[in-house]
């Protein structure tokens, strides 16, 4: 390139065209002690990280650091954490949360860190309570806030590139308890939930009460908030997504003002239920949930020891045809055409049972958390309005059945699966709401 390069300490001129002959070399053992310095850092860095101690330098929002390192919480900045999740509790996400905590003329974690070290690298003196949307997100999705310590969520490629690279969770490092944690895990796990249902605004720029938890019974599609600037709030309603986009379901029509009823008197009987009895609702749900994870897992196991039989089968069958075609009873192409299909049938078959063995195995070890829904119930005493905090602390999903007309009156069944013990069903006269109630 024309360029003249000249190292000092090792004596190296491009001009000089004589004394250039060892350059190549050591150009190669620099790059061998990078090299070398790079896996020793890696090293000191994962011994550090599978000991506990928190790799990252910066403190979450909602934390400072410790002399000793160790995380201590915020007094000033914690409160706005918790905020910021109960926002997002109530159905609010991050774009909204952020234009909520400007409206509250909440300073930005980067005009805080203004104020108290005269940094700028993240200060907007022009807007300096303007949050971002990406910001709100992060800080939904830090797991620090639980008290607990992840190392190795990103690595680098190598020590020429400094590209970050999303780490899998198997290869996470995670410590439970290291600091005082700010949010709880229901909270937790609420907002984690209410994350992957991410819904849209309407035109009019509203978000249903209902949206990203009603779903179709038939096609399992979300149900489409419908409002028009000319509708009173009895007449919006829910579709299914299916049915509106493509037509290829029915419209599971349902009034928001019906639906609404009906989740409340359910969500009624439900916490009335556990408050007068705690003992026996819990004994009910463990039984309800244990009946079907029983059921789930027998399935599995049936059809597992069905597969592996076959798989077993097919290796004495093909083990024949291996000594039928050395012993000269098959031809070449015949058995190359039944080896092949017998061989994609057992992969096939064993990519089927790897499988069935994780449901198997997630059916064993999933347990029902019922003492996290009746912390939720014990906030609240007796609910009388349904508030999108209510229903996202309460409800996982609801699926909406398509209504029968058969006995010459419209019912409709819906069917409200709980945050942490999934659907009620104790007894027919209790869960007539949630079955068969007219719309």
């Amino acid at each position: 390139m024309g360029v003249r390069f000249i190292a000092i300490n090792d004596g190296v001129d491009s001009d000089d065209q004589m004394g250039n002959d060892f350059t190549p070399f050591r150009n190669i053992i620099n790059e061998w002690y990078a090299k070398d310095t790079s896996k020793k850092i890696r090293s000191v860095f994962r011994n550090k990280g599978l000991s506990g101690q928190r790799l990252s330098t910066n403190a979450p929002y909602g934390y400072i650091k410790g002399e000793d390192g160790h995380l201590l919480v915020d007094e000033e900045t914690a409160p706005v954490v918790e905020l910021i999740f109960q926002l997002c509790v109530e159905g609010n996400g991050p774009g909204k949360i952020a234009r909520m905590l400007k409206e509250r003329e909440i300073p930005t974690p980067g005009t805080l860190e203004f104020q108290r070290t005269g940094r700028t690298r993240n200060y907007h003196p022009d807007a300096p309570c303007a949050w971002n949307e990406s910001t709100i997100a992060n800080i939904l999705g830090q797991d620090a806030y639980l008290g607990r310590t992840t190392n190795f969520k990103t690595t680098k490629l190598s020590y020429k590139c400094k590209k970050t690279i999303e780490n899998t969770p198997d290869k996470w490092a995670v410590f439970e308890n290291t600091h005082k944690a700010i949010i709880d895990l229901e909270t937790w796990e609420i907002v984690q939930k209410n994350r992957e249902q991410r819904r849209r605004p309407t035109k009019m720029g509203e978000m249903g009460m209902f949206s990203g938890l009603a779903y179709c019974a038939d096609c399992g599609a979300r149900l489409y908030h419908c409002r028009t600037t000319s509708w009173t709030h009895e007449q919006e309603c829910y579709t299914c997504a299916s049915y509106r986009t493509k037509k290829q379901c029915s419209a599971h029509y349902i009034r928001a003002v019906v639906l609404e009823q009906l989740v409340l008197q359910n969500l009624q009987r439900v916490v009335a239920y556990a408050q007068d009895d705690e003992d026996e609702f819990v004994q009910r749900v463990m039984e309800n949930k244990t009946v079907a994870q029983r059921c789930e897992q027998e399935r599995a196991k049936r059809k597992l020891e069905r597969q592996e039989r076959r798989i077993n089968e097919l290796d004495a069958i093909i083990q024949r045809l291996y000594e039928d075609r050395v012993a000269g009873a098959l031809s070449v192409e015949r058995f190359a055409k039944l080896s092949e299909g017998y061989e994609k049938e057992q992969t096939d078959l064993k990519q089927s049972a790897e499988e069935l063995r994780e449901i198997v195995a997630s059916a064993e070890a999933q347990a029902v958390n019922v003492q996290s829904f009746l912390k939720i119930v014990k906030k609240y005493t007796e609910p009388t309005e349904l508030t999108p905090a209510l229903l996202r602390e309460f409800v996982e999903k609801i699926v909406i059945h398509a209504p029968d007309k058969s006995s010459g009156h419209r019912v409709q069944r819906i069917d409200v699966h709980y945050n942490f013990i999934g659907e009620i069903d104790f007894s027919p006269e209790f869960s007539q709401y949630s079955k068969k109630t007219t719309a």
